[in-house]
């Protein structure tokens, strides 16, 4: 586990609310709060993946910003520290489809069932917004996802934990019942789960 980074001159924003992503913020050891967007994200639709993940993080951020200023949380403390707010967001992207979050346990077990014995490429975005500046720095990272065939009552099973209802296409890599169905990852499992460390970090540089 890294050292926390709360001595660094700057404080976090985690614009969401995946665990997945508060634990990979966590392991890089920075300290945050978190505030979450209130935004439809079916409202937004781009034809590449790459363009939509960095329009949603981008539209999340705004809905962020404008929420923090109507609530004063925005406000700078006397020791001159800078607020870094990060947004993010990832799809799945099958056969040269789309994938959000299933609408529905039955759209849910469809894209299980399409990764069984195949594979499927994941993108994210992550966006760091420096609130004091306005400064974005913004970019997007890409993984594939192979799997060996998924059981029957393995797909049964996730379906009925609900985990899949609750990420992008259904995809929860990290997951005991996932997990041992993964053949290989090409790319970062953080990017899979949705926030990619390396990325993060060097746009944390930059907007600072």
């Amino acid at each position: 586990m890294a050292p926390t980074r709360n001595r660094n001159p700057f404080k976090i924003v985690l614009g969401s609310k995946s665990m997945a992503r508060k634990r990979i913020l966590a392991e890089m050891g920075y300290e945050f709060t978190v505030v979450t967007a209130d935004i439809d994200e079916k409202e937004i639709r781009k034809e590449k993946p790459e363009d939509l993940v960095m329009a949603l993080a981008e539209a999340k951020a705004d809905a962020i910003i404008s929420r923090l200023e109507k609530t004063s949380e925005m406000e700078e403390e006397d020791d001159g520290h800078v607020t870094l707010l990060i947004t993010a967001d990832t799809v799945v992207v099958y056969k040269g489809m789309i994938r959000e979050k299933p609408s529905s346990k039955e759209e849910a077990r469809e894209f299980i069932k399409g990764y069984s014995g195949g594979h499927a490429a994941v993108v994210g975005s992550v966006l760091v917004t420096n609130l004091k500046t306005g400064i974005k720095k913004g970019g997007w990272d890409k993984a594939e996802v192979y799997f060996h065939d998924i059981p029957e009552e393995v797909i049964d099973n996730m379906i009925e934990e609900g985990i899949s209802l609750n990420v992008a296409g259904g995809l929860m890599l990290e997951h005991p019942l996932t997990l041992p169905f993964v053949d290989t990852v090409v790319g970062t499992a953080d990017t899979v789960m949705g926030l990619t460390k390396a990325l993060t970090e060097n746009l944390i540089d930059e907007a600072l």
